[in-house]
């Protein structure tokens, strides 16, 4: 009995293993992505220089982030949480947790690269067969071509079960129409996992008759840059027009797609959850730098209850949020699917790193308006993670459920 409860007891050590992980992530950023930075400096730097005129990255910065997701990959980090038969390390859910939040601590830019968002594999990708394993399964996994997400239309943001978009069968082939919007690294993605629905909702059911297809570049019209602040030059609308594909380009079975990406609905709350926590991290270490050197009327401003109030309630808030998300990556090891406990999570992780996003740009007064300084990027990408995978009000509705009174 005594085995069996060490068993299933929760461990807040970090362990010898993540340490190393989590000390060689350190490296690998001193000394792969921050001569890459250095290296592009303005280009990088200045918004304006970064960005084409339709809000396009220019070419550097897209082969710097290549690059980078490459040399991660090749570190054996980029895509480590995937099994190792595909070429990743198999890492449980809790150390892919940790890795994420660690990165993050580092500040947002390059660094967020390094592992795989949404540009790289996720788990609905390992639904690949056959010939998808070797021609896009492992070379997302290594690195070596990146991916993006088609489920958002303009119409339909989260009632996305209710798409527009649609794929009809014609002999061998499929001839697939329609919108998708907001699809992140769309302008960069060398193929889109692209929902669509097969079967009309009266016959399938509201999640069920939506089937997922692989479709390249050439296959589909990119639309116009959705510049989100905080995600220039990320986002763009796709456009098909009678698209016609394969059977070797379903992923997964037909019909089941929305039911295989909700299984792995709490893995992207995780990780947003999980990079919400680290940047939160860094934004307070960087607040109390500030508070202990910036002076005035005397003394260091962090001597003021005004001040300090600030940056220990927000340590207090995202202590909290980062044990829940250790206890979700936990049930996640587990087998759980974790549905409530994905939704507080993301609910808590974002909310807390915006209202610390802001009051650490309140604490560097003028100097936190500055494009010179990173506190306003926080600021903007803190409002994106409160949307994306779910909003506040999604969360707040999955939770309401689980309680009974929704």
């Amino acid at each position: 009995m005594a085995t069996e409860n060490k068993k299933q007891s929760v461990s807040f050590d970090t362990g010898e293993e993540t340490r190393l992980i989590l000390d060689s992530l350190d490296e690998f950023i001193e000394q792969e992505v921050k001569p890459i930075r250095d290296e592009l400096g303005e280009t990088w730097e200045n918004p304006r220089l970064r960005h084409e005129d339709d809000g396009r990255l220019v070419p550097e910065v897209v082969d710097a982030i290549e690059t980078i997701r490459k040399k991660s990959a090749d570190a054996g980090y980029y895509a480590m949480n995937l099994p190792e038969e595909v070429g990743g390390e198999g890492v449980s859910n809790v150390t892919w947790y940790r890795a994420k939040k660690h990165v993050a601590s580092h500040g947002v830019g390059l660094t967020e690269y390094v592992l795989a968002g949404p540009e790289g594999p996720k788990p609905l990708l390992m639904q690949a067969e056959g010939e998808q394993v070797e021609t896009y399964l492992k070379p997302a996994v290594a690195g070596e071509v990146s991916t993006a997400f088609a489920q958002t239309e303009p119409g339909q943001g989260s009632d996305s079960p209710n798409m527009d978009t649609h794929a009809e069968k014609d002999g061998d082939e499929w001839v697939l129409n329609g919108q998708k919007q907001w699809i992140t690294n769309a302008p960069y993605a060398d193929f889109v996992q692209v929902f669509a629905r097969t079967t009309p909702q009266e016959e399938a059911g509201r999640y069920g008759g939506i089937t997922c297809f692989i479709v390249e570049p050439d296959e589909f019209e990119l639309g116009s840059m959705n510049n989100a602040v905080g995600l220039e030059g990320m986002q763009a609308e796709l456009l098909f027009d009678d698209v016609r594909l394969g059977e070797d380009r379903v992923l997964g079975q037909p019909d089941t797609a929305f039911y295989n990406a909700m299984d792995f609905l709490s893995l992207g709350r995780l990780e947003l959850g999980a990079e919400a926590v680290g940047y939160a991290e860094h934004l307070i270490e960087k607040g109390v730098e500030y508070a202990n050197d910036r002076e005035a009327f005397g003394r260091p401003i962090g001597k003021f209850q005004g001040i300090s109030h600030k940056l220990a309630e927000g340590r207090a808030r995202n202590y909290a949020a980062d044990a829940a998300g250790l206890k979700l990556a936990w049930e996640m090891d587990r087998g759980e699917q974790a549905i409530e406990e994905s939704s507080i999570f993301k609910y808590l992780a974002t909310n807390v790193y915006f209202d610390i996003a802001d009051d650490v740009v309140q604490v560097h007064g003028g100097n936190g308006l500055s494009e010179d300084n990173p506190f306003m990027d926080h600021l903007h990408v803190a409002r994106i993670l409160r949307v994306v995978e779910g909003t506040d009000e999604i969360q707040l509705n999955t939770i309401a459920k689980q309680l009974g009174v929704s």
